[in-house]
């Protein structure tokens, strides 16, 4: 019960973005169901996990598709808890907080499902199809180092893609994306890790402007400019800012301006690459920049960005080296939270081609449009739901991780020590204790009292769960 106690104090810090305390209480209910479910089968598995009537199938629904959230100011809340509750363990750069940001792209074969549009994917993997039906999203996630390793946590997640309201929007995901950032509302300098699609203009000037920075990839064809020399001879107009074009991928031909180092990247020892660290000035932003260009024995070459001159370049390198952390934390979202399972369809939705891209809504009637943003809304509130589901046990990990071990109450081959136990087996600790805890907490606790009175006693889940 000990767990649960911990999981509702975190929990119920989110209850002002909520204007009705019942539809507060059906979120705690979808929240439970999401971090104890053990199959990922929609808002199925939640009626099922908790062993609740069929009738409030329908109930969860409405809660999803409630206009008594607000869903900026619950991302807001949840990413202030988790920086409150987690400061000791978050990493840190040159007195920043690291934050990652990635896009993911969610298949979908839905006909009635707004947003849905043709996408293509880049990958090396042999399972993944060049092009797919899906949601386009793009997300954030808070760098955590506990014990031995580093993880992403998640802080929010939108569709970013797919339906276009007005013909006058000319955002694109560059912009979706730093305005998502700053909707957090994040009261702390923060360093960005992304690839290199997100060098670009767009990300880099607000980031400077609030005196944040970024790390990113950089793309093979980019170039850069060494400053102008000053000339003795005065001329008219205004002095040169920029000299010598320089394309980057062409300073890998002089080798022995590189130094040798060991690698810092996370997960990686005795291994030893070729590193070399120059500033430069980038015409995008017209500011001097620092650009690392390494030599992996295994990964081959690799040019990366800094826009803080003061990290160092094996700095710079370990912390692009924890990007792929947000990959992890996706994976773990599909195929242990089930962030993305959601399956709700707008029955009056048009019919539309299966080759088509972007939903063009700006000649439909204002009634049609407001039913496809109700739809939206209600996607974004699964993902938030599955963020934070994903993020508490997370949290658990770290602050609490004997606790979970002693109520895993099955058999794994390896247990490393100084590891977080994994969102799996989190889940099952709680998965555990959680008849515990409708049982023998105080008669006031409201969340347990209000899923007892939903419990369908003439099932074998909810007989389990009442003893």
């Amino acid at each position: 019960m000990a767990l649960w106690m911990i999981w509702w104090n975190v929990v119920r810090g989110l209850r002002p973005a909520f204007s009705r305390k019942r539809t507060f209480l059906w979120f705690c209910v979808s929240l439970a169901g999401t971090c104890i479910r053990s199959d990922l089968a929609g808002v199925s598995s939640i009626v099922r996990s908790l062993g609740l009537k069929g009738k409030y199938y329908d109930r969860l629904l409405d809660m999803f598709h409630s206009n008594a959230i607000d869903l900026d100011y619950l991302a807001q809340l949840w990413t202030s808890i988790m920086m409150k509750v987690l400061e000791p363990f978050l990493m840190r750069a040159n007195g920043r907080i690291v934050l990652l940001a990635d896009g993911i792209k969610i298949a979908k074969s839905g006909k009635k499902m707004p947003g849905v549009k043709k996408l293509h994917q880049t990958s090396d993997s042999n399972t993944k199809p060049q092009y797919i039906f899906g949601h386009s999203c793009q997300s954030i996630a808070l760098v955590v180092k506990a014990g031995l390793s580093q993880f992403a946590l998640p802080l929010c997640c939108k569709i970013h893609e797919g339906a276009v309201f007005s013909n006058r929007d000319k955002r694109t995901l560059l912009d979706k994306l730093i305005t998502l950032i700053y909707s957090l509302n994040i009261n702390t300098s923060f360093l960005l890790i992304a690839d290199a699609y997100y060098t670009s203009k767009k990300i880099i000037e607000p980031l400077l402007a609030a005196k944040d920075h970024l790390i990113s990839g950089v793309k093979s064809n980019a170039v850069a400019y060494l400053p102008s020399l000053a000339s003795s001879k005065k001329t008219r107009g205004r002095p040169r800012i920029y000299g010598k074009k320089l394309t980057l991928k062409n300073l890998f031909n002089d080798l022995s301006l590189f130094s040798t180092v060991e690698s810092p990247i996370y997960g990686e020892k005795k291994v030893f690459m070729q590193v070399r660290t120059i500033d430069l000035l980038w015409k995008p932003v017209g500011v001097t920049v620092r650009f690392i260009l390494c030599i992996h024995p295994t990964r081959g070459r690799k040019i990366l960005l800094s826009t803080d001159t003061a990290l160092s370049a094996l700095e710079i390198i370990e912390l692009y080296g924890v990007r792929f952390k947000i990959e992890v934390s996706y994976k773990q979202a599909i195929y242990s939270v089930g962030t993305y399972s959601y399956h709700f369809w707008m029955q009056v939705m048009k019919p539309r081609p299966r080759t088509s891209g972007n939903q063009y809504l700006h000649r439909e009637s204002g009634q049609y449009r407001n039913l496809v943003r109700r739809k939206l809304r209600a996607y974004h509130c699964h993902m938030q739901l599955g963020v934070i589901a994903q993020g508490i046990l997370n949290c658990l990990a770290v602050l609490k991780p004997e606790m979970i071990w002693r109520s895993f109450g099955s058999w794994l081959r390896t247990i490393r020590p100084g590891i977080p136990p994994s969102e799996k087996v989190v889940a099952c600790a709680l998965r555990n204790s959680f008849p515990d805890f409708l049982m023998n907490c105080p008669e006031k606790h409201t969340l347990a009292k209000f899923i007892q009175d939903r419990i369908d006693r003439e099932r074998a889940e909810g007989l389990r769960l009442t003893g």
